[in-house]
């Protein structure tokens, strides 16, 4: 029995995102803010009902920390995507 590699089938990571959102780009993005957005949501409502300080601060903590990656995630979608879409070099069809 041969046993294969799980890093040698990975593709190499993109340190820089691409300036170009595509259609199925925008659905990853959207998903991802809509669990964001529901977990800080979920801190806060949890840190509201907690009674002891350590906890409700950790809540709180974890909340922003959600809401800064909601952030991020919002900014990518705020590119201007035809703008950079003219950018892009096109194949001619023959």
């Amino acid at each position: 029995m041969t046993t294969q590699n799980p890093m040698h089938n990975q593709q190499p990571l993109i340190m820089t995102p691409p300036a170009v959102v595509t259609t199925k780009d925008s659905m990853y993005l959207k998903d991802g803010m809509s669990w964001l957005l529901l977990a800080a949501k979920k801190c806060a409502h949890y840190a509201n009902e907690a009674e002891c300080s350590q906890v409700q601060q950790m809540l709180n903590q974890m909340g922003q920390l959600h809401l800064k990656h909601y952030k991020l995630l919002l900014r990518h979608c705020q590119n201007n995507n035809t703008q950079q879409m003219a950018q892009v070099p096109h194949i001619p069809q023959q």
